[in-house]
């Protein structure tokens, strides 16, 4: 089948890579404009467009997919089929309309679980002891179209949000040829998304990844790990932010408030509601990523805490 991809970062690459070396025909991508990244600001490209700029294949990045342009562009390429991973903009019924047979989705979660944007970060936020991802068919409604296959994937007790959506990144690949070439061969039919169990997963915001110091230590644990990689866990100290890798609960550690500090020689501990936890990596503001001891005995003071 001629193929469309459409998706932006870099956990799109390995489904657009087993598509590319699949049996069908990818013609072009599609993908988010150019934007500003980093520290310095600098225009780059997404990496699912440098992907296809290192290969000669067509890229598409209208600012939106109602524009005139890309429709006629869509039109023209006579594609069969649109994969979608994590692409970034809503697609207009017109477009779903115009491939043969329509645009399909891969999503990391158990739909109808964790619709919207961060379903991983809101699994390991939430707890969950097992997710997955589902291709579905691509409509209207919010991660709400007919599903054509699935996986599942434990999540383990020390998963961060980028190892799953990293496994699930290479997983749900697999499973995306799969059921493209289900569909050419014309035996495969969606399943309706359950009417129970729907949950929602907006958006992760840099407030949400700030540490609340009056939770339960499990629930301080879950949402660093939800946020690592970005966008990142942090806490405030003395009035400087301070970012902050995986830690670890530790019931054995010194008896602490909630938010408050204590620095060893080689540990550092925060107070949580029950437990304290031990921090591992952390990043100063402007500084290096560095083993939290090292970091505590140069800054400690007096009544120093998280805030």
């Amino acid at each position: 089948m001629r193929l469309l991809f459409a998706g932006t970062p870099e956990v799109a690459v390995p489904t657009l890579e087993a598509l590319d070396a699949s049996d069908h025909e990818l013609v072009a991508v599609l993908t988010r404009p150019d934007a500003r990244t980093g520290r310095g600001r600098k225009v780059s490209r997404s990496p699912v467009a440098a992907w296809a700029d290192e290969r000669g294949i067509e890229v598409l990045t209208p600012a939106g997919p109602r524009e005139p342009a890309f429709m006629e562009r869509l039109r023209e390429l006579a594609v069969d089929l649109v994969p979608v991973v994590a692409y970034g903009a809503l697609v207009p019924p017109e477009a779903l309309e115009v491939p043969r047979l329509g645009w399909i989705n891969l999503h990391f979660s158990l739909l109808p679980a964790w619709r919207g944007a961060a379903p991983v970060q809101h699994a390991v936020l939430a707890g969950d002891e097992m997710t997955g991802a589902c291709v579905f068919q691509l409509e209207a409604g919010l991660d709400t179209g007919p599903v054509y296959g699935r996986l599942t994937e434990p999540i383990g007790a020390r998963d961060t949000a980028g190892d799953l959506l990293g496994r699930l990144a290479e997983a749900g690949a697999g499973l995306t040829v799969d059921v493209v070439d289900a569909l050419e061969a014309g035996v495969l039919q969606a399943e309706p998304q359950p009417e129970d169990g729907v949950s929602y997963a907006p958006k992760i915001t840099v407030e949400d990844a700030r540490v609340r110091w009056s939770d339960p230590a499990f629930a301080v644990d879950r949402r660093v790990r939800a946020v690592t990689p970005a966008p990142g866990a942090w806490t405030e100290v003395d009035g400087a932010r301070l970012r902050l890798g995986p830690i670890t609960v530790d019931p054995e550690g010194p008896d602490l408030a909630p938010g408050e500090i204590a620095v060893s020689k080689h540990s550092v501990h925060v107070g949580t509601a029950t437990d304290p936890v031990r921090l591992g990596e952390v990043q100063p503001a402007g500084k290096r990523r560095m083993d939290a001891a090292a970091w505590g005995r140069g800054h400690q003071s007096v009544n120093m805490r998280c805030a």
